[in-house]
């Protein structure tokens, strides 16, 4: 697919982890804050409990770690003098940081070491299994692969439709007759792509959002016009239906049997190439596609079922030339 700007991100500072996802995560800043500009790059966390009996030969310093029930316990069991002793084992590697968990209360010997590592310390109220889930979520959308398109995209009866093709063909003309039709405008113009996990994501520009550009009219606002009803925030992608001009001497798909796929980050998606000419029903044909695709969803397949029904008679007719010949006798 052109016109693709792919990139991976690198996951949060601390900082940033706290700023943008404090309310799903619940994180307050215990200590630590001049080690905010940290990077956390892996969804996965870390629990130091062998760590802080000194066990370290397998002890994964580069993820974000975090102090439960189990940890917690053990440390609150020691005088001061040893738990210190424990920590000091785990901050001498370059952590991320350090989370408690459960809303406990906080150790002083592990305030000042992580004031003097300039490693953050951080808290939820969120418990140990709770926290892990929603953190694993945050990570992996922030550092899942995306990618900008020219295209816009519709959701039309459930299937995510990404409409493509070269500027001018006519791709918002066909949102706006299906947004008439009661279907929903997810982007115009510019279609923000996600890649999470191997399902894709299509969503608007921050900026665009749900303003399309329709030329000799201007910018309009569907969901203005058209209300909450018309429009989807994010949306799945299931298949792209490429525009392309009527070429005489192309020879299209006729019959559906052979499907064509499109790559995206990585990920295959049907693709259909859809000729156009002044006076074809593209809006109808684009449901059609979406309907067409929901009963292959359910194992049904006109194309398939017509192809098996015309190799049966042809191979009938082959067995018994006489069947159906009305001057054999």
């Amino acid at each position: 697919m052109s016109d693709t700007n792919d990139h991976l991100s690198t996951g949060f500072t601390v900082d940033e982890l706290v700023d943008v996802h404090r309310k799903r995560l619940l994180l307050e800043f215990v200590a630590g804050n001049e080690g905010g500009w940290r990077h956390v790059q892996s969804a996965e966390t870390h629990r130091p409990s062998l760590a802080l009996t000194g066990f370290v030969d397998l002890y994964a310093f580069d993820r974000a770690q975090l102090l439960g029930n189990t940890e917690l316990l053990y440390l609150s069991s020691l005088g001061s003098e040893e738990r210190r002793q424990a920590l000091e084992i785990i901050y001498q590697f370059e952590l991320p940081c350090v989370i408690i968990t459960n809303g406990y209360d906080v150790f002083p010997e592990i305030v000042d070491l992580s004031n003097e590592k300039q490693i953050p310390l951080l808290r939820t109220a969120l418990s140990t299994a709770q926290f892990i889930h929603q953190f694993v979520t945050c990570i992996e959308d922030q550092n899942a692969l995306t990618t900008s398109v020219h295209a816009t995209m519709v959701d039309v009866y459930g299937v995510g439709l990404l409409v493509t093709g070269k500027s001018g063909i006519g791709k918002s003309e066909v949102a706006l007759d299906l947004v008439e039709r009661g279907h929903r405008l997810v982007a115009d113009d510019v279609v923000m792509i996600k890649r999470k996990r191997d399902v894709l994501v299509g969503q608007a520009s921050p900026l665009l959002k749900h303003h399309m550009e329709i030329r000799g009219v201007g910018i309009i606002d569907i969901e203005r016009l058209y209300g909450v009803r018309a429009i989807r925030r994010a949306k799945r992608i299931e298949m792209e239906v490429r525009l392309v001009e009527w070429d005489n001497l192309e020879n299209y798909e006729r019959l559906g049997l052979d499907e064509d796929r499109s790559t995206i980050l990585g990920i295959d998606v049907p693709l259909i190439r859809l000729p156009i000419y002044p006076g074809k029903n593209i809006t109808v044909i684009a449901e059609t596609i979406a309907m067409t695709y929901l009963l292959k969803l359910q194992g049904y397949s006109a194309a398939a079922i017509l192809d098996s029904k015309l190799s049966e008679a042809l191979n009938n007719s082959l067995k018994n030339p006489s069947v159906g010949d009305p001057d054999a006798t």
